[in-house]
């Protein structure tokens, strides 16, 4: 039953997403809500979106076991094409994935096909979720394994490979900053814009597939499929590529403390998930609103205006938590992370959260490992809340410092079993904002 109620809950947030019937046309709201980039003819592309339905796709490589915020700017903008009424293909990469698309850096680890396999399933489940299956513009899997893996070397190079130039692939960023290290790079990451290519020159032979959109640093993949697809069928295509998300103050959206925020539950938890929307700046959060939710623009125009009048109620980040987390961990877990923040900081009873709520807000915090009879002044030490054994009791003395909430009285009090919620979890706090998890 609890798989029931999930695909219901996940049907009624997508019956309620609308795209914002106050702009003249599709392409007004997706340049308003900042989501191109770049892009072939928009005059053309405008002109298709306002049409008759037509295919579209993006592409996933399954070079981690989750997607990540990135991709989810891209599953966003599948679905807003979805509900003009357009076909969406998401295509998970089991050949691509098995090369990488070139870093600026180095050379990318290649994994095992049984682990490519192994996330090109996860992939797909989680490309599944944010894209309707329902009516005649029901979204469809692809694996670009299906139409490489027949061909032989030769075949490809014959078929493919003489369409492409070097010296345009030279050009492409990727490949020009990584000539320009002392690594290099291989002739495999090189070939990877070719298959990209050939992707969609497959997809416009199969679906009739007439656009690609992607992140605008894979700007130059793109157009090696829409230049394909030009000179083997002498067909226009297009491609839409997103801007690369960054913070007001230039640094990569998308981290928290240096890791990636994940959509996968196990990877990211709904709580770290939630926090790392409430703690976007006020200068970004209206932006963020924008790209990352269904909200009209009527109702963001009235946040950015809190934004400026009242900054300190975060009435936006609040919002924009709720929004992006319920769209992609649901109702429940998204209240979960609620009432988890409101506990933490002495606003809620942290007894009534369940397991899995205060293992995921205990992974976001700094953490001790200990059990029943420890000293807290030394788990305050170890989690680093404090510098030394003498400032923790000087805290606990001076009535500063909480387990669950509740004041420690005494300078030598060591941590109950009562106080391990659920057997292995206490908070300690030390002030009003100053957290860390023990683990037994």
């Amino acid at each position: 039953m609890l798989g029931v109620s999930v695909t219901n809950e996940r049907h009624e947030i997508m019956t309620a997403q609308r795209n914002d019937d106050s702009f003249a046309t599709l392409w007004d709201e997706l340049e308003w809500r900042g989501l191109v980039h770049v892009s072939t003819d928009p005059g053309a592309l405008s002109e298709l979106l306002e049409g008759e339905p037509f295919t579209y796709y993006c592409g996933f490589d399954p070079t981690a076991p989750s997607l990540h915020l990135g991709n989810l700017v891209q599953l966003l903008l599948l679905r807003r094409l979805q509900l003009k009424g357009h076909k969406p293909l998401g295509l998970v990469g089991g050949s691509t994935g098995l090369i990488g698309d070139p870093r600026p850096t180095a050379e990318r680890t290649l994994n095992s096909r049984d682990t490519v396999e192994e996330w090109v399933s996860r992939l797909q489940a989680q490309v599944s979720r944010f894209l309707s299956k329902d009516g005649e513009n029901a979204m469809r899997l692809v694996n670009n394994l299906d139409w490489t893996a027949p061909l032989s070397a030769i075949d490809f190079l014959r078929e493919v490979g003489k369409h492409f130039r070097v010296g345009t692939m030279l050009k492409k960023d990727a490949v020009a900053a990584r000539l320009n290290s002392e690594e290099g790079i291989s002739y495999t990451e090189f070939s990877y814009q070719v298959l990209q290519g050939f992707d969609f020159l497959e997809l416009n032979r199969q679906y009739d597939c007439v656009l690609q959109s992607g992140g605008s640093d894979q700007w130059g993949n793109l157009v090696s499929g829409t230049d394909l697809i030009r000179k083997v069928e002498g067909k226009s295509a297009h491609a839409i590529g997103t801007p690369l998300i960054t913070n007001s103050d230039g640094t990569k959206f998308g981290k928290s403390e240096g890791n990636a925020i994940w959509l996968d539950a196990e990877m990211c938890s709904p709580y770290a998930f939630y926090q790392f929307w409430l703690n976007q700046a006020d200068a970004d959060v209206i932006d963020r609103l924008k790209v990352f939710t269904f909200m009209s623009r009527a109702e963001i125009e009235e946040y950015a205006q809190q934004v400026a009048d009242e900054p300190f109620k975060r009435a936006a980040q609040k919002r924009l938590a709720l929004e992006v987390t319920t769209l992609v961990h649901g109702s429940a877990a998204t209240q979960g992370a609620i009432d988890a923040s409101e506990a933490l900081f002495g606003r809620g009873d942290l007894t009534t959260l369940d397991a899995a709520t205060l293992a995921g807000a205990t992974d976001a915090l700094p953490q001790a490992v200990g059990s029943a009879g420890a000293e807290i002044a030394q788990l305050m030490v170890d989690a680093e809340l404090v510098k030394s054994l003498g400032e923790a009791r000087r805290a606990i003395k001076q009535g500063g410092v909480y387990v669950n909430n509740v004041a420690v009285a005494a300078e030598d009090q060591v941590l109950d079993a009562a106080d391990l919620l659920h057997g292995k979890f206490a908070i300690l706090r030390r002030g009003k904002k100053t957290l860390a998890g023990v683990i037994a």
